[in-house]
């Protein structure tokens, strides 16, 4: 009974193992690995340009000021535009 369990336990890490080795294939020797790629530097770009104020310069995005239409402000800015 147990070699049983021990044969399904080994085919079912066979599958993950071999389900893997294609993963890895796919995204390291194919387009869609490199379309993958682009797409991952891409939103962290877009991420980073979003916290950067182009008068101030770059902030935490826990520093930022969300405002009521849901666009996000530098503090300084705010201030600026808030209080002249």
């Amino acid at each position: 009974m147990s070699v049983i369990i021990v044969e399904g336990v080994l085919f079912v890490a066979l599958l993950g193992t071999g389900a893997a080795l294609l993963y890895f294939i796919l995204v390291q020797f194919t387009p869609i690995g490199i379309r993958l790629r682009q797409m991952r530097n891409r939103r962290q770009i877009d991420r980073a340009a979003e916290h950067t104020c182009p008068i101030h310069g770059p902030r935490n995005e826990t520093d930022l000021v969300r405002l009521a239409s849901g666009e996000v402000m530098c503090p300084d800015c705010y201030k600026e535009t808030v209080h002249g």
